[in-house]
């Protein structure tokens, strides 16, 4: 981040403490969650004795001119977590109190860097106390009153679960200038006229009906014949480019999903298992079922489907290596509150693919994922794009799957063929998915928003959990590594973009 954007970022933090301390004067019972920058602006949590409402948000903005002029300091105080939860307590603010217990924690799940804290840093603003590391302004006086606007209002579960409370959130934006501040909100004017969810329904391109379910999405003819467009490319791309097409079912056994690993390290994203055993016209007529229930689970990926395609015979180094496509839709379990058009679903198609290969053959495949990536973002427009080097957190490794020397191999091969590629990329410790590192492209929208699109992710686990194996050519069997790819992600997705 730069200086330019961390000072940014510091009077965002700021300003929302700053509405913290507005509701709180205008709700004395207001309870308080958690208020941190996101791009372009910030948001917080509260919990609040009644329901806002849109004319609600310039009343709050003027008691925030309020205490911006009245020149508040920002003081930090360091404090046990004892002291801080005993006054967190008192005042009523439990949000506050179990952040401060979940920091107190060893717990290994729980980042090495938020473990087992002793003190944590408070910070003051007039009558407002925050739990929180800072860093912020100094004084209020930084702040521009005509520069920052509260933007709208929103429901969100505490901690991101539903079985939690629904908070309500106000989102703002700040800026260090008025002209700054007029300057984005054209935009993000301009922006909402083109917004994938209006245009889809003017365009009469796709339907999202609660009837149906939530982040499901039903294509209508003009979307459909699009959708068909785009898939027809991609058929033919991927043919001319070695690779062969497979088809797999869209559910898959419990078994399956337990050798894979997903079960284990993917089950909150799944959808809870099907149990299988009579049919449900025996079950409306109250017929016991004479066999034993079978559990399956509708496929939230495609992957395992494909190793068993591989392990249905002996295969030989001369095979390899074996690039099998599949355009296939995946089912997932998005949290309500973060489903979003097009662009955060439950069902989407992903074409996807998996490349077995031998270790001699891992890099050449690397950088030829590479080149198809950037030829097919290339080709539908997208030049303004991020690299992500994606790689697993050390001191979190009970997150991920595998040994430190799988780790270590395909953390460094895939990094140099980054490197050889002559890809700018950032490193995203953490942001591996739990089976090996990956290379996430993002894309830009019209307001500079990233959105995840191509990925290319190397796999040394799951070829060892299905006990894959080659002939080589020394007549010994030898263990192949797999790399998955998509390289659009999610049609649907792209078709928004």
């Amino acid at each position: 981040m730069s200086d330019q954007n961390n000072k940014l970022d510091i009077l965002r933090h700021s300003v929302s403490h700053i509405l913290a301390a507005a509701v709180q004067e205008l709700f004395p019972k207001a309870k308080f969650g958690i208020g941190p920058t996101i791009t372009d602006g910030f948001y917080y949590d509260f919990d609040l004795p009644r329901a806002l409402t849109p004319e609600d948000l310039p009343a709050i903005e003027e008691k925030m001119r309020d205490l911006i002029k009245q020149s508040l300091a920002f003081t930090k105080e360091e404090m046990t977590t004892t002291k801080a939860a005993n006054l967190f307590k008192k005042a009523g603010q439990n949000y506050k109190v179990e952040l401060i217990k979940d920091l107190t924690k060893e717990e290994k799940t729980t980042p090495r860097q938020a473990r087992g804290k002793k003190t944590v840093t408070l910070y003051t603003t007039g009558k407002f106390i925050d739990l929180c590391r800072g860093p912020h302004i100094k004084n209020t006086s930084e702040i521009n009153p005509d520069a920052f606007k509260l933007t709208k209002i929103a429901g969100a579960y505490w901690r991101g679960n539903e079985k939690n409370k629904m908070l309500q959130r106000i989102y703002g934006t700040a800026w260090t200038s008025k002209q700054d501040l007029d300057d984005y909100l054209k935009k993000m004017a301009e922006a909402e006229k083109r917004d994938h969810r209006k245009l889809g329904k003017e365009l009469e391109l796709f339907v999202i009906d609660p009837t149906v379910g939530m982040g499901l999405v039903m294509w209508q003819p003009k979307g459909a014949l699009i959708w068909r467009i785009m898939e027809e490319f991609w058929y033919k791309e991927h043919l001319k480019n070695g690779y062969e097409l497979v088809r797999t079912p869209h559910i898959g056994s419990r078994q399956l999903w337990e050798t894979s690993g997903h079960w284990g390290f993917y089950a909150d994203s799944m959808y809870p298992t099907m149990e299988v055993g009579q049919s449900l016209g025996e079950v409306r007529a109250g017929k016991k079922a004479t066999t034993k229930k079978e559990e399956y689970l509708i496929k939230p990926m495609n992957c395992p489907f494909h190793l068993l395609i591989y392990r249905a015979r002996l295969r030989s180094y001369k095979e390899l290596p074996m690039r099998w496509a599949e355009s296939a839709t995946v089912y997932r379990y998005e949290k309500s509150g973060e489903l979003a058009g097009l662009t955060r679903v439950r069902g989407f198609t992903q074409d996807d693919a998996h490349i077995l290969c031998a270790k001699s053959q891992v890099k050449d495949e690397l950088k030829r994922v590479i080149d198809f990536i950037l030829y097919m973002l290339g080709t539908f427009g997208f030049k303004d794009f991020k690299i992500y080097l994606s790689l697993r957190d050390p001191a979190n490794k009970t997150k991920y799957a595998g040994n430190d020397d799988g780790w270590k191999f395909t953390e460094s091969i895939l990094e140099e063929a980054a490197k050889e590629k002559g890809l700018v990329y950032q490193t995203d410790i953490g942001e591996a998915a739990f089976y090996g590192p990956k290379l996430d492209f993002k894309i830009k929208d019209c307001l500079g928003r990233e959105w995840q699109c191509s990925t290319l992710q190397f796999d040394f686990n799951m070829p060892e959990r299905f006990d894959l194996s080659f002939v080589n050519e020394q007549g010994k069997k030898e263990r192949p590594y797999m790399l998955h790819r998509a390289l659009l992600a999610r049609l649907n997705a792209l078709s928004a973009c």
